[in-house]
This record gives structure tokens, C-alpha cells and sequence, in this order.
């Protein structure tokens, strides 16, 4: 999406997409390759003349083999600076996670960039997404001509948005915990590639929290993604979560997971529209119930 987004811009001359699933998208401005993030890429860069680099490539669902998770996440990302390093990259935009921040009973809320990255122990996704960001600081301090763009992002969702934790949202029923209502967030997956585009072409060099509007209780999402919600005490659910996962009945997540719906987790994107004027079109609400028509027009199809 955000691919056939530059493709269409008068900015941009040309492209080099990466990707080790197939590309679909066919422009005359895009180079495609069939490149796992964890290979060596720095010749292709300099060949081509990239002068900006999105890095986007991250396993956002858990993995039972954790060292293959982590060497594709934080593995592939320490290749991706490599790569930036050798080819003379001039500006790197990265897009992480406001599950960096925890969420943690007590939290003073919303989140804002000064809050402590204290990501939930075990949630892999959040764990190595606050490693690679240590990474880009430190590569951002030994290349202070570049310009080094972390984006902490919300969930995203949307009529295309294909997430896991979309998916989740599908499923007939949805698990919460007795007791726990917190409130999230979600940006439309336009306003994602909005901001991207928006950090590509005007250099916005830092750490920004970019996020939907407002925010949703999780009480509110069955509701609006059309399912029965079941409430089950937090003890018994940390179990039945940790049980099943282990014998391999589920893939979604392990017990830590479950501290993303027990706890409140939003983050203030107030920094970013200071010092760029950019403002989400859509709520938290309105992405969510973008993604959840598109799924109910698509199954009526």
C-alpha cells in the first residue's frame, strides 16, 4: 500500500521494494526484489541510489521458536543499519511500537516520548521492538548527518489491514478479562501511510508516538466488530492462556499477552502534530469500524 502510495507521487523518481513474500504491485517506478531482511542488501542500495530507506520488515505474531523471532527482528534490523551504513543511506524511517511503553498497572496515561520503555516481559513483539530501538539510538548518535525517524505506532487497522490482531477481532468470541475494561487505540491505515509519506519527503528527525484519535474501551470492540464478548477471571485465563499455547492449541499469544487487555495503553501523538502539522482524519473508533465493514462486506460478497 504504501508502495503504490509513493509510486503515484510526483516527489518520488523511483522505488526498490523488499519483501521475501511475492510483491503484487506492478509500476514502472518499482524495483522489486524477493530479499529476506536478515541478507546482506547494502549493494542492491548503493546500485540502485536509495537515498531514503522505510524499514517495515517485523514478525508481529508471537513465535514458539523465540531465537528465529528475534533473529528476524532484531537480526534482521541490525542488517538493515548495516546495509544503510554501507550504501550511504542518508535518512532512515522506522516504524515501532507505543507496546514499548508496557502497558503496567499505574502507568500515568496517555504516553508520551518521555515515558520509560519498559516493554511487558515476554511479549515478544514489544521485547524486540525496544531492542532495535536501542539500536537505531545508537546508530542515530554515530551518524548524526542522517536523518533517523522512529514512528511508535498504535495498532493499525482498516479495509485492507490483515493483522493478527485483526484476525483476533474476527474470531466468534472474544476473551476479556473480569473485571478489566482498558482503552486502546487504533490509527486507519491511510492515516499510517499519511504519516510515513509525510516523514519521506520532509526530513523529521526523532521519536514520535503516531496514533488515532481518541481511544476505544475494550467493552466497545465486541460491540462494534459484531461478537459476543465472555469475561473470565484474570488468574483462571493466565492459565487456560499459557496451558493452551504450550500444548499448541493456539498461536495468537502467551499469558503475557493478556497484560495488553487488562490494562489501559494509549499514547499521546501531541509531539508529532507540534512539529509537523499532521492530525489523523480518522478516531481510534472510525479505524475500527473501517476494518470491521470491510470485513462484513467481503463475507456478504
Amino acid at each position: 500500500m504504501l508502495v503504490e502510495r509513493l509510486a503515484a507521487s510526483d516527489d518520488v523518481d523511483s522505488i526498490v521494494a523488499f519483501d521475501n513474500r511475492p510483491l503484487t504491485v506492478e509500476h514502472p517506478k518499482v524495483a522489486r526484489f524477493h530479499q529476506d531482511v536478515r541478507q546482506p542488501y547494502a549493494d542492491i542500495l548503493r546500485e540502485y541510489g536509495v537515498d531514503a530507506l522505510v524499514h517495515l520488515a517485523f514478525l508481529l505474531r508471537p513465535g514458539r521458536n523465540r531465537e528465529l523471532v528475534r533473529r528476524v527482528n532484531v537480526g534482521g534490523t541490525a542488517q538493515t543499519l548495516r546495509a544503510c551504513k554501507e550504501a550511504g543511506v542518508r535518512q532512515l524511517l522506522y516504524f515501532s511500537s507505543t507496546t514499548v511503553y508496557g502497558p503496567h498497572p499505574g502507568d500515568p496515561l496517555p504516553y508520551t516520548e518521555q515515558s520509560a520503555v519498559q516493554p511487558v516481559r515476554g511479549f515478544q513483539y514489544a521485547e524486540d521492538k525496544a531492542a532495535t530501538e536501542l539500536m537505531l539510538e545508537a546508530f542515530r548518535a554515530d551518524n548524526p548527518d542522517m536523518c533517523v525517524t522512529v514512528l511508535r505506532g498504535c495498532v493499525i487497522m482498516g479495509p485492507r489491514s490483515d493483522n493478527f490482531i485483526a484476525q483476533a477481532f474476527r474470531k466468534p468470541v472474544l476473551v476479556s478479562i473480569a473485571g478489566a475494561d482498558p482503552h486502546m487505540q487504533f490509527m486507519h491505515e491511510d492515516d499510517v501511510q499519511e504519516a510515513l509519506e509525510l516523514c519521506l519527503l520532509e526530513c523529521v528527525p526523532g521519536v514520535y508516538n503516531i496514533t488515532g484519535q481518541d481511544t476505544v474501551a475494550y467493552s466497545e470492540i465486541a460491540r462494534v466488530a459484531g461478537r459476543r464478548s465472555v469475561a473470565v477471571p484474570a488468574p483462571m485465563l493466565t492459565v487456560l492462556t499459557q496451558a493452551s499455547w504450550a500444548l499448541q492449541l493456539q498461536s495468537d499469544s502467551q499469558a503475557s499477552g493478556l497484560t495488553m487487555v487488562r490494562y489501559p495503553w494509549f499514547a499521546s501523538n501531541e509531539k508529532f502534530t507540534r512539529e509537523t502539522g499532521f492530525r489523523p482524519r480518522y478516531t481510534s473508533r472510525e479505524a475500527l469500524e473501517a476494518s470491521t465493514l470491510a470485513r462484513r462486506t467481503r463475507s456478504a460478497a
